[in-house]
């Protein structure tokens, strides 16, 4: 007698599963289990060091100014400025673009984790009343006139609590004798409030207006260009390979498909496609794995061996499941700053990307604002891969920052266009760097990258472009979806990515996936196409979809979108509780 299938699963593949328990549910476990000692250290790294770093600024300049400049005598006062001066500039000359990196990420970071989730909060909730109260009102108007709202009521709150502490920051305090330490501790935690109160001002209704601004998502016309397609492309994403015949994925557990069929069945079905009228690109963007796991990477390549023609024209981006899950099988683990786990993820990423599209993909070489060499000769180049290597096997400090610096200077990634007025791909990272799985969905494009790739670009003036990339520009409408789904969901700064965009949007379509979400919209502009999961969403005996999109060139140098096709990958076996026979 059996009582159990394992193929079926049990309890502990839920675990991480955001279908059968709500986000409140998962915070509550995680309160339980998450290590207290790793969350002191974390806290400590990530907020209470950069805070009295902050705070204690303005205290350590008036006290050089007030107790160490008026002693010294004023030639060597101005030579020791010199001195400090060159060093400033040397420090910049040497690391100002690693500095520069750090401070934006930091900057959306404290976006993502203290202005986002407030605005968004409070805007649904003003949002919600508005609509109760006039809902003959349009939602898009709703949503513009909340969001302003919210950014006002954020700016009016966080200016309060900034006059309480301040009005300004604490310089003069007392650094005499041993005891005078922790009243400055505290006037520096005083200070740092106080900024954090001040960047909300200036933050929440800067947030508010730049969404205002880029304009709320819009359907794009059921009418298409006429015409013969130059370009096929099929846009696949969030594929979530796992590396067991019939494992569960972490986010849908027992709610979702088992083993990778699904995926093999599609690359089946493009397989006829392209022996019927060839393919251009297949375009997978983002969440190539479950877990980042070596067995998924190994899953994902023996899948792709078996179609040779659609591997050669296969182009991959990293997508949070590639690279920010920490513990798949328990979202609560934290991962300290300094541990090797995220660069080994990325590593294992790039070494995935290298194998598929190292001969077809070249990296932006920064200072030459240049297409470079392609990212097989990149990695070559330098030492770099042996570098790489050794850190994947040792762990070592100095390769360890090394493949952090690999890492950002291998995006974007471009495709080139065949012909001065081709079609070209960039291939962008939209993920932050997070060290916790509850957090892993954080998404970012950073200024140095989103310049690299419009540097690409002017290089091809002619040319059209898709740009790939794996979270949500914006936040799409959607009325009635739940908070959870609205927060982590786009980019923290997608608005001023819309905004740098916008710039070439007749010459370029930008395609995404992370949330499953089919849709075909636009955003001041820019045509955006969010792919649904060909695996995700739905158990085996269900049937899920991807699309076939033709393009063909303009006038004026425009990308003209033809009808798309929408390919159905069937299900298999019997719905669970059917009569099979």
């Amino acid at each position: 007698m059996t009582f159990s299938d394992p193929r079926d699963g049990d309890l502990e593949d839920d675990a991480s599963s955001t279908v059968s328990k709500t986000l409140l549910g998962h915070a509550a476990s995680m309160l339980v289990e998450i290590s207290l000692p790793k969350l002191a250290l974390a806290f400590a790294a990530l907020v209470v060091l950069p805070a009295i770093t902050v705070g204690a600024a303005p205290i350590a300049l008036a006290w050089y100014a007030r107790t160490v400049a008026d002693k010294i005598a004023v030639g060597f006062h101005l030579s020791f400025g010199l001195l400090v001066l060159a060093v400033a500039l040397f420090v910049a000359w040497r690391w100002g673009l690693r500095i520069a990196r750090f401070v934006e990420q930091s900057f959306w970071g404290l976006g993502a984790t203290l202005v986002q989730p407030l605005y968004t909060g409070i805007r649904e909730l003003i949002g919600r009343a508005i609509e109760a109260l006039a809902p003959t009102r349009r939602y898009a108007f709703a949503r513009t006139l909340a969001g302003l709202l919210a950014g006002l009521l954020i700016a009016l709150v966080a200016g309060v609590i900034a006059w309480g502490l301040g009005p300004l920051p604490r310089f003069a305090v007392p650094l005499s004798a041993t005891q005078d330490l922790w009243p400055a501790a505290e006037a520096a935690l005083r200070n740092a409030a106080w900024a954090v109160a001040v960047y909300l001002i200036v933050a929440a209704p800067a947030w508010s207006l730049a969404e205002a601004w880029a304009g709320t998502p819009r359907d794009l016309p059921k009418s298409f260009a006429d015409g013969e397609a130059r370009w096929r492309v099929a846009h696949l994403s969030d594929i979530h390979l796992v590396g067991t015949r019939f494992g569960f994925r972490l986010e849908c557990g027992r709610d979702g498909p088992r083993g990778n069929g699904r995926f093999l069945r599609a690359l089946e079905l493009l397989e006829d496609e392209h022996a019927a009228r060839p393919l251009d690109w297949v375009l997978i963007t983002g969440d190539i794995t479950d877990a980042a796991r070596n067995e998924e990477f190994i899953a994902f390549e023996e899948a792709m061996a078996v179609h040779p023609a659609l591997r050669a024209r296969t182009l991959i981006i990293p997508g949070n499941h590639d690279v920010n899950i920490v513990d798949r099988a328990n979202p609560a683990r934290l991962e300290l700053p300094i541990a090797p786990g995220g660069k080994l993820r990325r590593l294992r990423m790039l070494a995935a990307m290298a194998r598929l599209q190292g001969g077809r993909v070249h990296v932006v070489d920064r200072k030459s604002r240049r297409l470079g060499p392609t990212l097989d000769a990149f990695l070559a180049a330098e030492g770099r891969a042996e570098a790489l290597a050794r850190f994947m096997d040792r762990g070592r400090l100095h390769d360890g920052r090394l493949a952090r610096t690999v890492w950002d200077e291998s995006f974007p990634l471009v495709a080139p266009p065949d012909a001065p007025d081709g079609l070209g791909v960039l291939l962008l990272d939209s993920n932050g760097r997070t060290h916790f799985s509850f957090t892993n969905a954080l998404g970012i494009v950073d200024a140095a990258q989103m310049h690299a790739a419009e540097a690409a670009m002017r290089q091809y003036p002619a040319a059209r472009w898709l740009v790939c990339l794996h979270h949500h520009l914006v936040e799409y409408p959607r009325p009635g979806a739940k908070l959870a789904d609205r927060i982590g969901t786009a980019l923290v700064n997608g608005h001023w990515v819309v905004w740098r965009l916008r710039r070439d949007a007749r010459r370029i379509v930008a395609l995404h996936g992370h949330r499953h979400y089919d849709w075909m919209g636009q955003c001041g502009g820019v045509r955006i196409l969010s792919a649904p999961s060909p695996v995700m969403g739905a158990m085996d005996f269900a049937e899920r979809w991807f699309w076939l999109h033709g393009f063909a060139p303009g006038e004026g140098g425009a990308l003209e979108m033809l009808a798309p096709r929408r390919v159905v990958v069937p299900g298999e076996g019997a719905r669970p509780g059917s009569d099979a026979g």
